[in-house]
């Protein structure tokens, strides 16, 4: 496993199985090896179509970094697995689609209240229920952020292309090491299925991040106690001999359980909202093309934001004058900024692969005189540059 002081070890043995370089391979696949440069040495999961070739790349590149791969009865315990792996100090993740990520939301649910960071990933496809197993889609946006019960924070990152998904894995480690929280990397089946060539780097070039441990057995009796004022608990792992109590009841600052006393809720839950919000510059991500003398502004997201591009790119050619945002970090939503940049616009454009969900949350940050237009499509097929400028030259 990769732990603080083992670096250069797992250092030379990355360099030695994945030489700097560029490789051909699946978005899938760089998620995999993502997770991997990231020092993710737990996966575990249960096959499903999109996200399987994540288990296979997994089950067959862990071993080789003293990882550890496990096929999971379903999804419940898929994510309950990794859960306790995290806990060993091990760096974890599983990987679903639609309906397995829903019979995760329990347990993702207790993995925010007992705050234990892995990675979920989400590769979406058509829904509801087992709709279009093999075809992508972007309808869990809303799911992501809401899809576990009571008033909870969540981080998820959507990357946009094969090399985007290699680096936007190793941010979702990095985050929820940071911040000892579980973040969803939100893909698709699109881009999970698609194939490019992407560059791996040298392990030296990738930022690795680590929990925070106890100093001592005093820090260690304080499991879920903001200690230094950095709103993030120093994690005492199990098997290193402390005496920590795990539960997803409400419970004080020693991890033990008060279900009764509002203060001892208020003061979790509102700890658990105040450390992603005081981290929101550094959790937040996105890109901006064009933006300066825009008169029409096109936001999109995940597989969307690629064609969205192209279209941007031949309205310009056009003389249109059009800009394009592409939010990497859709939750926490980036809501200021987007209030920012429609104030210089007359019309909104959202491209998304659902019936309209991106939009509702672009909606509550842009003034009623702004035209605000979706560009909608399911049944799995990607929206196309032509269609997406069909509707730029429409408004």
């Amino acid at each position: 496993m990769i732990i603080q002081g083992d670096e250069p070890e797992q250092i030379r043995l990355l360099r030695k199985l994945y030489p700097k370089g560029n490789y051909f391979m699946q978005g899938d696949e760089a998620i995999a090896y993502g997770a991997i440069f990231a020092g993710c040495r737990f996966y575990a999961g249960y096959p499903i179509t999109p996200a399987s070739e994540i288990a296979e790349t997994m089950a067959r590149e862990l071993p080789k970094v003293k990882g550890y791969y496990i096929q999971m009865e379903d999804e419940i315990g898929s994510i309950a697995a990794i859960i306790g792996a995290s806990w060993t100090g091990l760096k974890s993740m599983t990987a679903t689609s639609g309906p397995g990520f829903s019979l995760m939301q329990e347990n993702l649910g207790y993995a925010i209240m007992t705050e234990t960071p892995i990675v979920v990933v989400d590769v979406q496809r058509s829904g509801p229920s087992t709709g279009q197993a093999t075809k992508g889609a972007q309808g869990d946006f809303f799911q992501a952020r809401w899809g576990t019960h009571g008033d909870h924070p969540i981080v998820a990152i959507s990357p946009i292309s094969v090399e985007d998904s290699f680096w936007e894995t190793i941010r979702a480690f990095n985050i929820s090491e940071k911040l000892r929280i579980p973040v969803i990397l939100l893909a698709d089946g699109i881009i999970g299925h698609t194939r490019e060539q992407i560059r791996i780097p040298d392990p030296e070039e990738v930022e690795i991040v680590y929990r925070k441990l106890p100093k001592d057995e005093e820090e260690a009796k304080y499991p879920f106690g903001d200690v230094d004022g950095s709103l993030v608990p120093p994690m005492p792992l199990f098997g290193h001999g402390y005496f920590t109590h795990v539960t997803g009841s409400t419970h004080k600052e020693t991890g033990l359980r008060d279900v009764y006393t509002p203060e001892v809720h208020i003061k979790l839950v509102n700890r658990l909202h105040k450390k992603i919000e005081k981290h929101e510059k550094e959790i937040e991500k996105w890109e901006e093309y064009f933006t300066d003398d825009m008169e029409i502004l096109v936001i999109s997201w995940g597989v969307s934001a690629r064609p969205s591009l192209g279209a941007v790119l031949k309205a310009r050619e056009e003389g249109i004058k059009v800009g394009l945002f592409i939010p990497k970090t859709v939750h926490p939503f980036p809501g200021k900024k987007v209030k920012d940049l429609a104030k210089k616009v007359r019309a909104i454009i959202v491209p998304e692969m659902n019936l309209g969900q991106l939009i509702l949350e672009v909606q509550r940050y842009v003034n009623d005189d702004v035209i605000l237009k979706g560009v909608n499509k399911i049944g799995g097929v990607p929206l196309t540059v032509e269609e997406i400028l069909r509707e730029i030259r429409g408004v």
